[in-house]
């Protein structure tokens, strides 16, 4: 799409291709707007290579290089804001002209804004009626989105993805956006990016799209996610056809990873197919050996929810349950439904699956009942909470409280054997009865046995109350004496509560 000398222009200036979501309200034209400005910049024999959907793609605006992530919902950016990490350098919020800002728009406006990703506002749906445009700069300004238009610093733009209108000038926003943010290539050794998506093919089998962030991934790496790993045997661009390597900013579609990653996970490469393999266990033994260390025991949880709002409320509520004892954490947490991928991390980490607000998808259904996997439904934040709580305890070891039974003092050694003695003896307090004792002389603890059988007048008795003189017989390694004190007692287990 570059020519030669454009490329050595940029390679000097070490910039990369800046790389772009589209968020919005759902019905404001997000995914209408990306297929304008394919059906715009993609001509008819480029778009005749293109054999799947993979994700993102690419469009040349004057000579420069524009990424766009293309995926549903746009997972992948709210994916690595939940890891702490950004995927895109440019975002588009698009408002729908007739309609202005939705409770969608301002969750957008949240994340843009947390995550400090410089943004335009696309004021789409400019063809049809009733529309009210200084309507939605207004209403974006009560939600402090200040456009230029309004004196602000949020470039917008008026466009109709119907009608294919505004396209070339919206590019030319992004261009000077990402001019203005200087998106650097830092040309280093290391080579990372990001998953976009990833789905199983029946034919090629898992086929994953990576976002190369840093370095350059090449055919025949091996590359490695938290969940996933392989070596690279196939990849291609977004119109399907091979390449031998791909630079930052650049996807790309893989095959020969073995797990489905998630949209969002980060993706490392890797020398080895061992140091790949285990690389999506090395923080959990890590954190797990420290835990030991410190008397804990950990509950690996994912959690999956409906929206990030969602999440959000999750984590904090579970961040308020106690955890001296026992350490919840948090292994994945994403807005979405539950995948194959979450039920490979689920089985590799032996973590418990949670879905808040999400249907069950028949397919992983029956992936997690073949794997073993739990996985925990509900609507409501505290029924949710509980249920982890409720595993976490389980996790306790059982309180032993023990009661003291009965007294007995010993008055006379009968007969000795090799671990048996008949003894003669008086109930000082409680009772006596069949069952674990300890011994005791001069008021320390000398070993313990079984009292095995008690008897009163040659008669075989199941209990001898407090005052009386009776025999028994003594089964302990421990030889008692004439004036040792055995001490009954029983224990009963109790479960604890975080």
């Amino acid at each position: 799409m570059k020519n030669n000398s454009q490329q050595k222009d940029n390679s000097q200036k070490h910039l990369r291709p800046p790389v772009v979501v589209v968020l919005g309200h759902v019905d404001h034209g997000k995914s209408s707007l990306l297929e304008a400005v394919k059906d715009l910049k993609i001509t008819e024999k480029e778009a005749g290579g293109i054999t799947q959907h993979i994700g993102a793609y690419v469009v040349s605006h004057k000579g420069e290089d524009i990424t766009f992530i293309d995926t549903p919902g746009h997972e992948a950016f709210f994916a690595m804001r939940s890891r702490g990490t950004k995927v895109a350098d440019v975002g588009i919020l698009v408002v729908a002209a007739d309609e202005s800002i939705k409770e969608q728009t301002k969750e957008a406006i949240k994340h843009l804004k947390e995550e400090g990703t410089p943004f335009l506002v696309a004021i789409n749906k400019i063809d049809k009626r009733n529309i009210d445009i200084e309507r939605v700069k207004q209403d974006l300004s009560t939600e402090e989105v200040f456009l230029e238009s309004y004196g602000g610093s949020v470039p917008s733009v008026n466009v109709s993805a119907k009608e294919k209108t505004g396209i070339e000038d919206l590019l030319e926003i992004i261009t000077l956006l990402a001019e203005m943010e200087e998106i650097e290539d830092k040309k280093t050794e290391q080579t990372e990016g990001v998953v976009i998506e990833a789905k199983r093919d029946p034919r090629k089998g898992v086929v994953v799209t990576f976002l190369v962030k840093e370095g350059v991934l090449k055919k025949g790496d091996i590359v490695a996610t938290k969940c996933s790993y392989g070596k690279i045997r196939r990849m291609e661009n977004f119109l399907g056809e091979e390449l031998p390597e791909a630079g930052p900013s650049v996807p790309v579609q893989v095959t020969g990873i073995k797990g489905c990653p998630e949209a969002g996970e980060e993706f490392y490469v890797f020398k080895k197919l061992e140091e790949a393999r285990t690389f999506g266990l090395e923080d959990k033994v890590k954190k797990d050996t420290s835990l030991l260390s410190e008397g804990k025991k950990a509950l690996n949880i994912i959690i999956k929810a409906d929206v990030m709002g969602s999440l959000e409320a999750i984590e904090s509520s579970l961040e308020k349950i106690p955890q001296s004892e026992v350490c919840i954490k948090i292994i994945r947490a994403d807005v979405g439904n539950i995948t194959e991928s979450d039920i490979e991390c689920s089985k590799t980490a032996k973590a418990k699956i949670f879905g808040f607000r999400i249907k069950p998808d028949g397919v992983v259904e029956k992936m997690a009942l073949r794997e073993n996997v739990e996985i925990y439904y509900s609507d409501i934040i505290y029924e949710l909470i509980e249920k982890v709580k409720e595993y976490a305890q389980e996790m306790l070891e059982e309180e032993v409280i023990r009661t003291e039974t009965g007294k007995i003092k010993i008055l006379a050694v009968f007969r000795t054997q090799k671990n048996r003695q008949i003894l003669g003896g008086k109930v000082m307090n409680g009772e006596a009865k069949k069952g674990i004792v300890e011994i005791w002389r001069d008021e320390k603890l000398v070993g313990e046995g079984k009292l095995i059988n008690i008897k009163k007048e040659e008669k075989d008795m199941e209990r001898i109350p407090e005052g009386e003189e009776f025999g028994m017989l003594l089964e302990s390694k421990e030889k008692a004496e004439e004036g040792d004190v055995l001490m009954l007692y029983k224990e009963e287990k109790i479960k604890r509560k975080l």
